[in-house]
């Protein structure tokens, strides 16, 4: 089970003995303790689930150590949950005594062993599935990133569309806990509203360098070559990186470009940026900019950037800057 789905229904890790959070996502990590403290405590107080639950780093501490705070009573909470950390050497060194210590585990408290790797072939990792739970804790990407986007924000009581949340991505990379900081300092952002919008978030996330992007993006669109090039050159003296101006790219033309297929199908061209998802105010522009290219030149959008995006990665000896540049050109419909 991911741990996503976990979080949704934490009480079928209420009785359990055993549990293993694997996979490299340590927010996630933190998400699931934090929920299993929460069910194990619920009916105690703060006081309960501070002394009952026990953090402990695994490339410090010895098995015996551990057995004991499992087995210990504690004055004042009548469960235990004991987290082994960085647990990856801990399990490796202790593999035979875990596997004695789960043929008959202490009833009062719950072993979570946090690791990066976790064969399921090994009798450990079979033993864990039969008493316990097994829980993945792997990096978020695509639709499921956006979703776990969504639905924290729904936690505080605010919708994020897809559209903001796949720009939140852009901005800010894929990276669960900078996300979740972001989408906080959203939250407070837009007080009583009810919705993050994509404008909230290019402000409040991007800061100047994603206005410099739009501009710079909105200049290409409009023929300004001029000033999507100045534009880039702030950025790039700023320290921002290729594949981070490049993901903004990819953000607005690959709507142009599925509008280009939407009007290939009989829509008007204008119903067809406004289904890729395009803001109203930029529907008409963005017409403009498709007629002044020519269709050729719009269909070529997706292997523009996909090229762009390989050589970038390394299928180039160009300078980044210069292929930046040739790429704002050929977008602008200068050369194709």
């Amino acid at each position: 089970m991911h741990v996503t789905e976990f979080l949704k229904k934490p009480d079928v890790g209420r009785d359990v003995s055993v549990i293993a959070l694997f996979g490299r996502e340590r927010h996630l990590k933190h998400f699931a303790v934090q929920r299993i403290a929460e069910v194990v405590f619920a009916a105690g107080d703060e006081t309960d689930a501070g002394l009952g639950l026990i953090q402990l780093a695994g490339n410090n501490i010895d098995l015996r150590t551990v057995c004991d705070e499992l087995r210990t009573i504690s004055m004042w909470s009548d469960r235990r949950i004991v987290v082994i950390t960085g647990a990856d050497e801990f399990v490796s060194d202790n593999r035979a005594g875990l596997e004695r210590y789960l043929e008959a585990p202490s009833k009062k408290a719950i072993l979570v062993l946090e690791v990066n790797a976790w064969p399921k072939s090994t009798r450990l990792a079979k033993r864990v599935a039969q008493i316990g739970l097994t829980l993945e804790c792997s990096e978020l990407q695509g639709a499921a990133l956006y979703r776990w986007l969504a639905e924290t924000a729904e936690q505080h009581g605010k919708k994020l569309s897809r559209d903001a949340a796949v720009m939140m991505v852009e901005l800010a990379g894929a990276q669960l806990g900078l996300l979740d900081q972001e989408l906080a300092k959203l939250v407070s952002w837009v007080g009583d509203r009810e919705a993050v919008t994509p404008e909230d978030v290019r402000t409040l996330v991007g800061g100047w360098k994603a206005e410099t992007t739009w501009t710079m993006l909105n200049a290409v669109r409009d023929d300004d070559l001029s000033t999507a090039l100045s534009c880039l050159d702030k950025l790039l003296v700023a320290g921002e990186p290729p594949q981070k101006i490049l993901g903004g790219m990819n953000f607005i033309f690959r709507r142009f470009a599925h509008a280009t297929e939407y009007s290939r199908q009989g829509i008007s061209l204008k119903s067809a940026l406004g289904k890729a998802g395009l803001y109203p105010r930029d529907i008409e522009p963005t017409a403009r900019y498709l007629r002044r290219v020519g269709r050729p030149h719009a269909e070529r959008i997706y292997h523009v950037l996909l090229t762009a995006d390989r050589r970038l990665k390394g299928g180039s000896r160009v300078s980044e800057r210069l292929q930046l540049e040739q790429l704002l050109v050929e977008l602008s419909g200068r050369i194709t």
